[in-house]
């Protein structure tokens, strides 16, 4: 086991390389690639996100919305909500995808923060017997990316929804201040459905056809291009600080932490602190607390003292493992015993890898050869 001596990423990442100094390419990546073109809070950042602002506001001056916004419950998507509001003034309509996984303290959170902003909340319910058949399937295929389905729900939910009502831009909670280092090993593309319908075929999933899908087109293509639809990540643009954050959704809401990234849903609590870390040796806690050391929101020496505590504590794991084999109406004996199945690549199904690099690649070189055209036509004045 090597460990970054800049960061806490280490070799349960299998694509992780290291230079003479001990520092990890994820650091390495976020010096090089990362932080000279993030402005979070300084002149260049405020200005961009003003632009931003003026932008979603002149364009949807005549609709009933200016951006849509999914909201779990969670610090990202309840601060960039405070946000939007508040500070921006923007007309939101919130959207929660409720996949049947959801806390009480996520719910609690969510209506505190709606209610408080005067924002209007839409609750779209997943069939739950399509959510049960697809995580079965998973479970069973043993991959590593076990939300998956959740994640999947919840974007074709909320791009409809945009869609529906005539909503161009969406404000996404993801940020570099506590997201930018991801292995790509540790997980796959939840938009696969190449994937999604493989899995379902192969271990039997039999109200798949009520999950909600959506084509790789339609995410890749239609959304961006024919829709316009633009994904806004307003977060990367100001001083966000997590713990600030949730300083002042407390003291302002009544919100409540709920003791890990991503775990206001009780199957994500389960997937990330105990299926990944026990199954596949990713503790996603490692990505976490090194996107925030290079954000300089916590020490590594603190972040250490972190994760050398267990991420599951046994009275906790007994009884949410004992609520999620009830709830997917299997034994909890089966249960656990998926976790001694034989671990799985996202390569052992079909999936749609090798599309998603010809997109990217094409559609970089479109936007190379859009720019080259953009500046001829400006330094001639065309």
């Amino acid at each position: 086991m090597q460990i970054c001596t800049n960061c806490v990423m280490d070799t349960t990442d299998p694509d992780i390389r290291f230079d003479s100094k001990g520092v990890c390419n994820h650091c390495l990546n976020f010096e090089k690639n990362v932080r000279p073109r993030w402005h979070p809070g300084d002149q260049v950042g405020q200005k961009a996100l003003q632009a931003m602002v003026e932008q979603i506001k002149q364009t949807q001056k005549d609709k009933e919305y200016d951006a849509i916004i999914g909201i779990s419950g969670g610090v990202d998507s309840s601060y960039l909500a405070y946000w939007a509001t508040r500070v921006a003034g923007l007309r939101l309509l919130a959207v929660h995808v409720d996949a049947g996984w959801n806390s009480e303290l996520a719910v609690q959170n969510i209506e505190k923060i709606v209610r408080n902003l005067g924002i209007e909340l839409y609750t779209h319910v997943v069939d739950w017997e399509a959510v049960r058949d697809v995580q079965l399937a998973f479970f069973r295929a043993g991959v590593a990316n076990q939300d998956t389905p959740q994640d999947h729900a919840f974007f074709a939910a909320l791009y409809q929804f945009a869609v529906d009502n005539d909503i161009k831009y969406v404000l996404h909670g993801s940020n570099l201040a506590t997201e930018s280092v991801l292995p790509f090993a540790w997980g796959h593309d939840p938009m696969d459905t190449d994937q999604i319908a493989d899995i379902c075929r192969r271990f039997g999933a039999p109200a798949f056809h009520k999950f909600p899908m959506v084509s790789f087109y339609r995410y890749y293509v239609y959304y961006p291009f024919v829709r316009r639809m633009k994904v806004m990540r307003p977060l990367d643009f100001m001083d966000y600080s997590k713990e600030t954050a949730i300083e002042l959704l407390e003291r302002e809401f009544g919100w409540k932490y709920y003791g890990g990234k991503h775990y206001e849903s009780r199957f994500t609590k389960f997937f990330q602190g105990y299926w990944l870390p026990n199954k596949f040796s990713f503790d996603k806690r490692k990505a976490h607390y090194s996107s925030m050391i290079l954000s300089g929101q916590i020490t590594r020496a603190e972040a250490l003292q972190v994760l050398a505590t267990p991420s599951y504590d046994e009275a906790s794991l007994k009884q949410d493992a004992e609520f999620i084999a009830k709830k997917l109406e299997i034994p909890v004996d089966e249960f656990m015993g998926l976790m001694r199945q034989p671990n799985r690549h996202f390569t052992d199904y079909k999936n749609n890898a090798a599309k998603r690099k010809w997109y990217f690649r094409t559609t970089g070189m479109l936007f190379k050869i859009l720019d080259k055209v953009r500046r001829f036509r400006a330094a001639f004045k065309f």
